[in-house]
């Protein structure tokens, strides 16, 4: 059996995407995983043994790419999904099935390449609001904010339904049609499928049945990490009290250019001391005190639980392995799913959520108080036994069961 893992998108869809892998490769599954081929993404890869298919373009030179061009996301579109078409049929020639996830154009081309090579496609995401339901709004796209008033649930999914087919229906279609596929009413619906898999954990985002779509969720894909963590990083852990982590993750951090200065004042007002996690926002040290110390990519798996809070932006992943380890977050949201992730941590009381994208001195003071209050942490320590750690291996069952002839 040979399956094809494909994304697009930054760390946060490629290593829950290497996770599955790993637990594919345990039930004896040939796995290709079709993916950015950023230097972070062949190097993590590599690591844990999974081959890879390079997609059409480096995520990152993507995005300069995109901002060069200075094109809308319908003309981006259709530059993305016929090159990622032709990337993903490359890769999945010989397999039995396609688990996509990552952003919209890719996953649409992940489903026409299924179409066309005539295998089954799963559609995953790590999110609950890319679904519908009746339970949540949808996130707005760029340039389609949700009308004024509109505050129904279902009118909002039906308004995203529209802005979808405004922003990527053409692309979609016009290249469904030169390869010789039927053109959709609605992209969205047909790539989301009526059953797609949510791969988050339930304690963190419950998904709530509904008549629209019938979600399977399998719980958050975690790749085991079991790297020793930096000699420097060991000794500054083991130098005093249990630091601050900060990282931005895959965020440039372009709205609050002073991030790494604010953080760093805001942590020492609270009396720790503070790792910095570069991260594609390059955080930097602001002066040669010894209570701060900057890091490259490390385990967080293993750091995590030796930290007194966890500052970051809300990413899926991170969130995940802080509620795991049992640290207090605070999370600062940029785009995307963040807010939504931000308000979980705050409404299980796990941690504070950061009002807005931009933090100062002031704000994210404020924001850490809360998050090292004792009976946070309690809180925190409490949830972190409740995360199922096997949604990989779920999903990995479920997928071999359904190509041998079970439902999907």
């Amino acid at each position: 059996m040979r399956i094809l893992l494909s994304t697009y998108g930054s760390r946060g869809d490629v290593q829950p995407l290497a996770g599955l892998g790993l637990a594919l490769q345990a039930l004896g599954v040939e796995v290709l995983v079709s993916a950015p081929a950023d230097a972070e993404f062949v190097e993590l890869l590599d690591r844990v043994g999974l081959p890879l298919a390079p997609a059409f373009m480096p995520v990152r030179q993507w995005i300069e790419t995109a901002k060069l061009s200075g094109e809308r996301l319908p003309r981006l579109a259709a530059r993305m999904v016929p090159a990622q078409f032709d990337a993903i049929t490359a890769a999945a020639k010989g397999c039995d099935a396609i688990v996509a996830t990552g952003l919209f154009p890719s996953t649409a081309a992940a489903q026409s390449a299924a179409e066309v090579l005539g295998i089954p496609f799963v559609l995953a995401t790590f999110c609950p609001l890319i679904l519908p339901s009746p339970h949540h709004p949808p996130m707005p796209y760029p340039g389609w904010p949700h009308p004024p008033g509109m505050t129904d649930n279902l009118a909002l999914w039906a308004f995203n339904a529209q802005a979808m087919d405004a922003l990527f229906g053409e692309a979609v279609n016009a290249h469904r049609a030169t390869v010789g596929l039927p053109t959709l009413a609605h992209v969205r619906d047909h790539v989301i499928t009526r059953r797609p898999w949510l791969a988050s954990d339930p304690v963190l985002s419950p998904w709530q049945p509904n008549d629209l779509i019938d979600a399977v969720q399998t719980g958050a894909w975690i790749l085991p990490d079991r790297r020793p963590l930096p000699t420097e990083l060991e000794a500054f852990l083991d130098a005093g009290e249990p630091p601050v982590y900060v990282g931005f993750g895959s965020m440039a951090m372009q709205a609050a250019p002073d991030a790494a200065r604010d953080a760093i004042a805001a942590v020492r007002s609270q009396g720790r001391r503070v790792i910095l996690a570069q991260g594609w926002a390059n955080l930097t040290r602001i002066d040669d005190r010894d209570d701060c110390l900057a890091v490259g990519e490390v385990n967080q798996q293993a750091l995590f639980g030796r930290v007194a809070a966890v500052v970051h932006h809300g990413g899926a992943g991170t969130t995940t392995a802080a509620a795991r380890a049992g640290a207090p977050q605070v999370v600062v949201p940029q785009v995307a799913d963040q807010p939504y992730w931000a308000r979980r941590v705050a409404d299980l009381g796990i941690g504070a959520a950061h009002d807005g994208p931009v933090p100062t001195v002031e704000s994210l003071s404020a924001a850490l108080k809360a998050a090292l209050a004792p009976e946070t942490r309690k809180r925190a320590a409490a949830t972190a036994s409740t995360i199922y750690p096997d949604g990989a291996k779920l999903a990995a069952d479920r997928l071999v069961a359904a190509i041998n002839g079970k439902e999907l």
